[in-house]
């Protein structure tokens, strides 16, 4: 069964303390008002961190908390302790919420999403290969045995894990007992990864999704002219539903036959958003969404 959310990203939010960004309680209510009943945190610290306050914020508009994000820490293969301070302070935030679902985006990657510089290789060395499944496999084995969490892995653009035969080896290698996919249709688009693949191939991996959409000629460009993801972005390759690829309506079919219950997270990327844009296109992706039938 699929259950359709929503997340800040879409409202133009990738960093707690940006003061372009939509103040949280206008987030909240929009949320609630474009049709949206489950949202994912975000960047921690941009919603209260209290959780009787959060909840009460969700509870008085008819939310519930899909899971909790980690990001911000980095990959890790790399400053494990750090990751792991970060992923315990989402970890207790969400347990307390509530939900069972914990996201770690491995942010920021081998590019300055400022600059576009590469700040260390685009691909793992076979030591940090090996650093970043076992560390992998000991953030879920800690989120599951302390806090009660699923643990979504989320390859992501400008991080070594981002090409499909990347994701398909970390899923191989990876401890299926901790360790899920949180399948990002936008980013493995963005790699021109197959989503529809990935789902068949690892059926029992596919624990959580981000669903959202690319521009094809943008993301063409930004692999011909080797500019960072933050870059691309930035020029609109992430576009709203249903425009883009890949094709939402067979891939949301092939994980409503997999017959598990899955959040389904709409995560548009739009950055930087005119401040009165969000709502009007969180309206009408939820409009077209639920059109298609596949959600509870």
């Amino acid at each position: 069964m699929l259950h359709l959310g929503s997340c800040p990203d879409s409202w133009g939010v990738w960093y707690a303390d940006d003061p372009r960004q939509t103040p949280w309680p206008r987030f909240l209510d929009e949320l609630a008002a474009a049709g949206f009943r489950r949202l994912e945190l975000g960047p921690y610290g941009y919603l209260p961190t209290d959780p009787s306050r959060l909840a009460d914020e969700l509870a008085a508009r008819g939310l519930t908390c899909a899971g909790g994000t980690v990001g911000g820490a980095g990959g890790p293969h790399r400053r494990l302790p750090g990751v792991l301070a970060e992923t315990r302070r989402v970890a207790a935030l969400t347990a307390a919420l509530g939900a069972t679902d914990l996201v770690f985006v491995p942010v920021p990657g081998y590019r300055d999403d400022a600059t576009g510089g590469y700040v260390e290789g685009s691909r793992l060395s076979p030591v940090q290969w090996r650093s970043l499944v076992s560390n992998s496999n000991e953030l879920g084995r800690m989120v599951a045995e302390e806090y009660g969490l699923r643990f979504h892995f989320h390859p992501h653009a400008d991080y070594q894990v981002e090409f499909q035969e990347q994701v398909e080896a970390f899923l191989d290698e990876t401890d299926p007992a901790y360790v899920s996919l949180c399948l990002d249709t936008g980013h493995l688009a963005y790699r021109r990864a197959d989503a529809l693949s990935i789902i068949r191939k690892y059926p029992d991996r596919v624990g959580y999704v981000h669903l959202k959409q690319m521009d094809p000629d943008l993301a063409a460009r930004a692999a011909a002219e080797d500019l960072a993801f933050a870059q691309a972005v930035a020029m609109g390759v992430s576009v709203a539903a249903p425009a883009g690829e890949p094709l939402l309506p067979p891939i949301l079919r092939a994980l409503s036959d997999l017959g598990t219950d899955l959040n389904v997270v709409v995560e548009q990327d739009m950055y930087p958003v005119p401040f009165d844009v969000p709502l009007p296109i969180a309206q009408r992706t939820h409009t077209y969404l639920t059109s298609l039938g596949v959600f509870a």
